[in-house]
């Protein structure tokens, strides 16, 4: 039976945790007004936070609400930057214990993971089922609408495995139910953009990770939050395992796959994490090119506009390109970036931006 763990609320209430999770918060938000507000008067609130948390009297504020449509459609729920502090707070604490439970496999918020180790990761398990068996099929799933759909009572019942502390589970049950309607019957979703739904979202989803690690017995299965990769030789086996896996996530999680989950050999290539994978090479997925290209033209427009400096769209450029050194890129590089001009717009004429980070492709 896995280990319990209590006495853990004064470790998250206490002032230096408190402000140690300040700074982490504010990490490349320091100049936005909310977080200057909070700066201005630091030790106060930090002071009134830690007694909201001590007496059982911190409550959610209002997230600020927005839609993204890139590349799918998001509904993001931003916590105010008070919230955000605590969230910081407790997870330092929490986090350890779950982290320990996970499987190597599991490449979402985690740190040491990241997409590009889960896509290198993909690489040499393709390589070595390939070397195994040589034909090879892959079994590629994805959970269906997967943070609004967990199920609350679920979720605390996993997070109870592992923590006993009684103020620390009133934490937890405070911020998971502060998106839900009071005395919904059947509380489902956690909300986008909240460091404590990404790891929340982790241990709901563990539970498959284990079943499928130590019940089904699969060697070849790489995890990224609601998105899996499973190998094998015998396509009819994927299909079993798909059958098993569907019976487990609606029986135990009350989750659903995707109807884009399927069996397919390897030779079509995988597409997983920005990349198409096949055991030789990598290409980028051809939805983040035209993503690029959609970005970067409106990054000229916005330049050409004033509206940004040149150093904003040079740290796009290298961002993109940092994603693209982790595929086989050089043509595509070569493509996308001898289409981005950017011209600034002035009362002497034209200006003309030397587009530096081609040089460094």
């Amino acid at each position: 039976m896995a280990r319990t763990y209590n006495n853990l609320y004064p470790q998250i209430y206490d002032f230096e945790r408190l402000y140690y999770a300040y700074l982490k918060a504010r990490r490349n938000k320091r100049y936005r007004h909310e977080v200057l507000e909070f700066t201005a008067r630091l030790e106060e609130e930090l002071i009134i936070l830690q007694n909201e948390l001590i007496y059982h009297t911190y409550r959610p504020g209002r997230p600020r609400v927005f839609v993204v449509h890139d590349p799918k459609t998001r509904v993001i729920m931003a916590p105010p930057f008070r919230d955000r502090v605590v969230h910081h707070a407790l997870v330092a604490i929490i986090e350890p214990i779950f982290e320990r439970g996970f499987i190597y496999d599991s490449y979402a918020c985690r740190v040491g993971k990241g997409t590009h180790a889960g896509a290198d990761r993909v690489t040499e398990f393709l390589r070595r089922a390939q070397r195994q068996w040589g034909r090879v099929y892959c079994l590629k799933g994805d959970v269906s609408q997967y943070f609004p759909s967990i199920h609350h009572p679920t979720l605390k019942a996993l997070i109870r495995k592992r923590i006993a502390c009684p103020s620390t589970l009133w934490l937890i049950d405070t911020i998971i139910d502060s998106t839900v309607d009071e005395g919904d019957p059947c509380p489902r979703g956690l909300p986008v953009g909240n460091l404590t739904s990404q790891l929340f979202a982790n241990v709901y989803l563990n539970e498959l990770d284990q079943f499928v690690k130590h019940t089904l017995r699969v060697r070849y299965y790489v995890r990224y939050m609601d998105d899996f990769v499973i190998l094998h030789h015998d396509k009819r086996a994927l299909w079993d395992v798909k059958r098993e896996i569907e019976c487990f996530l609606a029986d135990r999680l009350l989750l659903q796959l995707n109807r884009k989950t399927s069996v397919f050999p390897i030779s079509q290539g995988i597409d997983f994490l920005g990349y198409r994978i096949w055991p030789t090479h990598r290409l980028l997925r051809k939805s983040s090119i035209k993503r690029a290209r959609r970005g970067f033209k409106k990054l000229a427009r916005d330049y050409a506009e004033g509206k940004i400096p040149l150093e904003r769209v040079k740290a796009s450029i290298m961002s993109w390109l940092g994603h693209c050194k982790h595929a086989n890129t050089y043509r595509i590089r070569e493509k996308v970036l001898s289409e981005v001009v950017l011209v600034r717009s002035s009362d002497g004429g034209h200006e003309r931006a030397v587009n530096e980070p081609k040089t460094a492709v």
